[in-house]
């Protein structure tokens, strides 16, 4: 094998004889122009129409004749009702709430009127028991043996009544004037209930009466608008009686010794109650006054003076309260 000698470098000035340089490699061939596939020459016209909106959509069709059909969902908007209700289902719907609209609004009303029947119911309750506490209750408790009277004097003087005598319950014939009798009558008489009080000096004597009536409550409304309206509590031919006890200091009570009265028509129970003083030494009294009259300020006359208003007026007061509360909470103990 002959040398070949030193092989070629770089810095070498002079190609070596010996040395062969390899063949460059030969360039790819050109690619061939796309050519038309309308049937023209051969010349490219455009791109590929496979990927064309105009290419065929079936095969061997026409070229461009169709374009590709695209749909879009509707766009969901605010408030838009789900198509899947339809007009039917919206109809459902609209009935639903119209149903629970008026189920709401009959629960309210009936709601107002059970909480409007308990009240009432609660009402009538208070009323009928009222009604019957002439025979329900002790007579100790509608009348008691001392009462308080803190602050029912002249001038807000404190006062103390004791209990001297109490009527057998009855009829209302001899406890009234002819006229009171007849202005009481629209309201009826269950029972009449009196006592007799006198003073811690024993110096007036003053009866204490509670009518319970048959009337039911608008009846008793209608009683006291018209003793109000015409006043009748204030007339001298309309006073209660007495109830004059024997053998007691009120034992000269009688209709001449009347000084000063008061009668109230209650509304919120069948219960009339009064009252009527005098003094215990049986003096005849020329001109009772009403109790508002003889307890106003400036009033001069006699039963004003003494404080016979005060007595009438403030143990009426008294026995009414003692009324109201047992009727709320009343004992069952028979009288």
């Amino acid at each position: 094998m002959a040398d070949d000698g030193p092989a070629w470098s770089p810095g070498a000035a002079v190609r070596q004889p010996e040395f062969v340089v390899p063949p460059a490699p030969a360039a790819p061939p050109a690619p061939e122009s796309p050519q038309r596939t309308d049937g023209g020459p051969g010349v490219a016209s455009g791109p590929d129409p496979s990927l064309s909106w105009s290419a065929p959509m079936t095969p061997g069709g026409t070229l461009g004749a169709t374009r590709p059909v695209v749909t879009f969902a509707r766009p969901e908007v605010y408030r838009d009702t789900p198509r899947t209700f339809g007009r039917r289902g919206r109809v459902v719907a609209a009935a639903a709430c119209v149903v629970l609209g008026m189920g709401l609004i009959g629960g309210a009303v009936t709601g107002s009127w059970l909480v409007g029947d308990s009240a009432d119911a609660a009402e009538r309750s208070t009323y009928t028991t009222a009604g019957g506490l002439w025979h329900n209750v002790p007579v100790d408790q509608l009348f008691p043996p001392t009462v308080d009277g803190q602050g029912a004097g002249p001038g807000g003087a404190d006062r103390t009544w004791t209990r001297i005598a109490v009527a057998p319950d009855g009829g209302c014939a001899d406890a009234f004037d002819p006229l009171l009798l007849k202005a009481l009558a629209p309201v009826g008489c269950q029972r009449l209930l009196r006592a007799t009080y006198t003073d811690a000096t024993q110096s007036y004597v003053t009866t204490v009466g509670l009518l319970f009536t048959t009337a039911d409550a608008a009846a008793m409304r209608s009683l006291g608008t018209r003793f109000t309206k015409e006043k009748l509590a204030e007339r001298t031919d309309l006073m209660p009686r007495p109830y004059a006890a024997k053998g007691t200091v009120a034992a000269a009570f009688g209709d001449k010794q009347r000084a000063a009265w008061t009668v109230s028509v209650l509304t919120d129970a069948p219960v009339v109650v009064y009252a009527v003083s005098g003094w215990a030494d049986g003096r005849v009294v020329d001109t009772p006054q009403p109790a508002p009259v003889a307890t106003a300020a400036g009033a001069t006359t006699a039963p004003a003076q003494a404080g016979l208003g005060n007595e009438a007026q403030g143990l009426a007061d008294r026995i009414e309260r003692g009324l109201r509360k047992t009727a709320v909470t009343p004992s069952e103990q028979p009288s």
